[in-house]
């Protein structure tokens, strides 16, 4: 009895991929009203791994094909240089900070030149007037504060300048320190390395890729529709993807973009009558978690067909809910 259960199963499943194959090659004419396709291949959004600056590749921690997590450690710069130009400006902000602290000692001893100097013109002044000082004696005193006025200016002078010495060695020694940290290059998303493209010792530009990481959070078909059907898709419908590779099985997908303008199809579309025609590019992404449960058989480059839903109300064909069993890749 067991036998004859699974005979009956595996009968209905090449029944249901024969359905399937029968819908996807004959085109719109074998699709029920209310639902477009279109051919594409499995695509997924590039990433480029660079340094900040340019600098020698000390270590690459990844292969290609490798398959990374958010925040794995891919590759680390020579930062000896780094290294030591932040020893030079932490110096530096020593320096300034000593500096600072000698014209304050500075201030500290022309504020009490200029209040004495102020005493001495009071003084004078009272005595002026009981004219028991000369003008020319007041007119000293006079000058001798002006000039201790002018010295503590200039010294409160030198205290800004050494503040402002500081905050620029300061700054130049985060700089320094943001850069020495960019040396380390994580993995920002989920992804396979698609290439490598320096190993250790090379010395390398700023902005020049070590690795390309293809994100698999983001993996979707780009099919190409005639205005008469982007003009009805909207954003977020439904949409099955059927991979030349598992023809038996269609992977639940989601309209996630519509080009706003109309393009010629590009030549990597087979039929000519297609390529003929002013179409819109749309995009189907296929769920995030759906990829996680099987990231390691997520490959781009593989063609098939997508399949849109036009309205949420028509009904899936039965031979469009054959989802692909989790078994099938233990």
């Amino acid at each position: 009895m067991t036998s004859r259960n699974g005979l009956f199963a595996a009968l209905a499943v090449a029944l249901a991929g024969a359905v399937m194959l029968a819908l996807v090659s004959d085109g719109e004419e074998g699709l029920p009203a209310g639902f477009v396709q279109g051919n594409g291949r499995i695509e997924a959004e590039q990433v480029d791994i660079a340094p900040t600056i340019s600098g020698r590749v000390a270590r690459v921690l990844a292969a290609e094909g490798s398959l990374v997590a958010p925040g794995d450690m891919l590759v680390e710069m020579d930062t000896d240089e780094l290294a030591a130009s932040l020893d030079r400006a932490t110096a530096e902000v020593a320096l300034a900070r000593q500096t600072r602290a000698e014209a304050e000692a500075i201030v500290l001893q022309r504020e009490s030149q200029a209040r004495r100097a102020q005493h001495e013109l009071d003084r004078a002044r009272v005595l002026l007037a009981g004219q028991n000082i000369s003008e020319t004696m007041f007119e000293d005193r006079e000058t001798a504060f002006q000039v201790a006025e002018a010295v503590l200016g200039a010294a409160r002078a030198r205290v800004a300048t050494a503040e402002s010495q500081i905050a620029a060695a300061e700054a130049e020694a985060r700089r320094i320190a943001s850069l020495i940290e960019d040396s380390t290059l994580f993995a920002p998303m989920g992804g396979r390395v698609l290439y490598r493209l320096a190993e250790p010792g090379e010395v390398v530009a700023a902005g020049a890729p070590i690795l390309t990481l293809l994100s698999l959070e983001d993996v979707y078909m780009e099919v190409f529709l005639p205005a008469l059907d982007a003009g009805l898709l909207p954003i977020g419908a439904d949409a099955r993807i059927v991979l030349d590779a598992l023809p038996d099985y269609a992977i639940p997908a989601k309209v996630s973009f519509v080009s706003p303008e109309a393009q010629f199809t590009p030549k990597q579309v087979e039929t000519l009558s297609e390529r003929e025609q002013l179409v819109f590019r749309v995009r189907v992404r296929i769920p995030t978690d759906l990829v996680e449960g099987r990231i390691e058989h997520v490959k781009t480059g593989l063609r098939g067909v997508a399949i849109i839903r036009l309205a949420e109300e028509t009904p899936w064909p039965d031979a469009l809910q054959q989802r692909i069993p989790p078994e099938l890749f233990e």
